[in-house]
């Protein structure tokens, strides 16, 4: 159909209204993030990858509302920029191209929606309201088609390369023995030249930055595996800004050694599952792994290496945040607003059992120093420290991986049996 130029005033009725979705309110993009990074639990169990698919919802809107406020009512060309690639070339890494097309839908249904508040706010003229958004359907719909057709057609190009590599064929593979499908342990192996009658520990290396070269993921993947002492590792490109990491038969793994090897490689981050044997432990630790991100990446926490062991807890109990709020703040009082140094002291006497001399000789710090603080941070609980240890705890142990710094884990978290030393 031919583009007709709407009248002046629905033109500059669309030119006031993108100049507002140029800036959306917080609510309007946790629901737009909410719907499409749960169109597939793929990619809503996957940090990087929702990360990827919410900087294309920005860089679409972004792009659709500048067209309009530079020339209202004309058609938008197709957003071929960074943002929509990107999403586009991880979704096929991972064989959920196909998904392209539910993220655009949803994506569009919302902003619709949005867009409708916004049309209803700028007229009450039933003429003026109808010719706006006749208008504004006729672009949103042509520009993501055009969108569409334009990234199906560049990924395309690239297709070969994406999903023929070796990393493809690996990833392929372990996407099949992480779902459980039938597969016997002789041809996985033969497929991912890597042994599963071992005992393995997987990890997750990733970076925050997608802007990045991301070479610093594989030097990290690497440093982690010749740190940890593992002569057989397995490494696969999951999307763009993370690595899935597998090693056989790991020793000494512990947190400061990880840290160390991570140093190497600034910007990356590494979460790391328990060690277990046989295909089932290949998978169980791979999700242990995955859950461990994922629990950094909702509680926004900025911790470089954490340990499934160390998290599992706090995984746990912070899945409703709204719940996970309530309890620490319950539960700690005005002590949720004390230092990081007090709130770290506490927390270091508790794990030793309420033994002020094991825990100034952990803190380096005199027993009488110790036990003055103390007193300082029971006078802020709520309750006696004596009634709620277990409950200051975990609320303690929530605050430190939720960001709120309690100081880093004081304890090298032995991996070998899972079980922090």
């Amino acid at each position: 159909m031919a583009w007709q130029q709407p009248s002046p005033r629905t033109r500059e009725l669309i030119r006031q209204g993108a100049r507002i979705a140029l800036s959306p309110g917080p609510e309007w993009i946790d629901e737009l993030d909410r719907a499409t990074v749960a169109a597939n639990p793929a990619i809503a169990n996957d940090p990087v990858l929702a990360k990827v698919v919410k900087r294309a919802n920005r860089a679409n809107l972004v792009h659709w509302a500048a067209a309009n406020v530079r020339d209202p009512g004309a058609p938008v060309p197709a957003n071929l920029g960074g943002e929509p690639l990107r999403m586009a070339r991880d979704l096929v890494r991972r064989g959920l191209d196909a998904l392209a097309l539910d993220v655009y839908r949803i994506g569009q249904y919302i902003a619709w929606r949005f867009w409708m508040d916004i049309a209803f706010d700028l007229t009450s003229d039933p003429a003026e309201l109808r010719e706006l958004l006749d208008v504004s359907a006729r672009s949103v719909n042509e520009f993501i088609e055009a969108t569409l057709a334009g990234i199906a057609a560049q990924v395309q190009l690239e297709h070969d390369e994406l999903t023929r590599g070796s990393h493809a064929e690996r990833l392929e593979v372990v996407g099949l023995m992480l779902e459980g499908a039938p597969m016997s342990r002789e041809r996985a192996e033969a497929r991912l030249g890597y042994p599963l009658n071992r005992a393995h520990t997987a990890a997750i290396v990733w970076s925050d930055d997608l802007d990045d070269d991301h070479s610093n993921l594989d030097r990290a993947a690497d440093a982690f595996s010749h740190a940890v002492g593992s002569a057989q590792q397995l490494t696969v490109v999951a999307n763009a800004a993370t690595r899935w990491v597998w090693l056989a038969d790991a020793a000494g793994l512990d947190i400061g050694t990880v840290e160390q090897a991570v140093r190497s490689a600034p910007g990356a981050r590494i979460a790391i599952g328990t060690t277990a044997s046989g295909p089932e432990g290949f998978r169980c630790s791979h999700l242990e792994a995955l859950t461990t991100q994922r629990t950094l990446a909702r509680l926004r926490s900025d911790q470089v290496v954490a340990f499934f062991a160390d998290v599992q807890m706090v995984a746990l109990i912070t899945q409703n945040d709204t719940a996970a709020s309530e309890f620490i703040t319950s539960t700690l009082g005005e002590f949720e607003s004390a230092s990081p140094e007090l709130q770290a002291t506490l927390l270091t006497f508790i794990n030793e059992q309420c033994n002020a001399s094991r825990a100034a000789k952990r803190l380096y710090t005199h027993r009488n120093t110790l036990l003055r603080r103390i007193e300082s941070a029971q006078r802020l609980l709520p309750r006696p420290l004596s009634h709620t240890t277990v409950h200051v705890a975990v609320a303690l142990e929530a605050l430190r991986w939720r960001g709120n710094k309690v100081g880093k884990p004081t304890h090298s978290a032995s991996q070998g049996d899972g079980v922090p030393a």
